[in-house]
C-alpha cells in the first residue's frame, strides 16, 4: 500500500469532530425561547386578571355553616370559573382560575368550595342559578357528564364553575339537589 492510500483509507474511517459550541447555542436558543414563551402566557394571565379586576370577590363561608345540615359532599377537582355560557372565557380574578382538588358541601345555606392550595369560597343559596353535566369547560373536554357545572351569580355576572368528582356517578346527584335548591329557594324569594 502507498502513503497515498493510507491516507485515503484513514480519512474515509475517520469520524467528524462535533462542534460544541455549535450545540450549546442551540440549546441555549430553545431554553430562552421556552422561557419567553412562559412569560408571554403569564403576562396574558395578569393581563386577563386586570381586565377582570371590576368582578367581586366570592363570599367566605359564614359563621355557623359547619353546624348545617349537609345535603351532598364530593371530593375532586375543581377546573376553572368562566362567564356563564361562554365555555372559553375563563374567570381569573380572585383565584378563580386555578385548578385545584376541591371538597364540595352542600347544604340548605349554599355551597362551599374548599380547595387546599388555593383561595376557598361561598355560594350562597340565594345566588345559586343552577347546575347541569357538560363535557368542556375552560379548554378541558372530558366524556360526555364528565363535568358538574354549577351556575350562580356573582354581582351582576353569572358564573359557571367546573368540577369534577371522583366517582362521576355522583354528578347526577348534583344536578338534582343543586336545582332542587335553586327552585326552592326562587319560590321563597318571590
Amino acid at each position: 500500500m502507498t502513503t497515498q492510500t493510507l491516507y485515503q483509507l484513514a480519512e474515509q474511517k475517520s469520524a467528524e469532530v462535533t462542534d460544541w459550541s455549535a450545540r450549546i447555542s442551540w440549546v441555549i436558543g430553545l431554553v430562552v425561547l421556552v422561557v419567553f414563551v412562559y412569560w408571554l402566557m403569564r403576562q396574558g394571565w395578569k393581563w386577563r386578571g386586570n381586565l377582570q379586576s371590576d368582578l367581586a370577590a366570592p363570599a367566605t363561608v359564614p359563621d355557623g355553616y359547619a353546624d348545617g345540615e349537609k345535603l351532598l359532599t364530593l371530593s375532586g377537582r375543581y377546573h376553572a370559573s368562566t362567564t356563564a355560557g361562554q365555555w372559553l372565557d375563563r374567570i381569573v380574578a380572585h383565584g378563580l382560575g386555578t385548578r385545584s382538588r376541591v371538597e364540595l358541601t352542600l347544604t340548605a345555606d349554599g355551597l362551599d368550595v374548599a380547595r387546599p392550595g388555593a383561595a376557598d369560597f361561598f355560594v350562597p343559596a340565594a345566588d345559586l342559578r343552577g347546575a347541569r353535566t357538560e363535557r368542556a369547560l375552560a379548554g378541558k373536554v372530558l366524556p360526555e357528564g364528565g363535568l358538574l357545572v354549577i351556575t350562580w351569580a356573582l354581582g351582576d355576572r353569572l358564573i359557571d364553575s367546573g368540577f369534577r368528582s371522583d366517582h362521576s356517578a355522583e354528578h347526577p346527584a348534583w344536578v338534582d339537589a343543586v336545582n332542587h335548591l335553586t327552585s326552592t329557594t326562587e319560590g321563597i324569594a318571590r
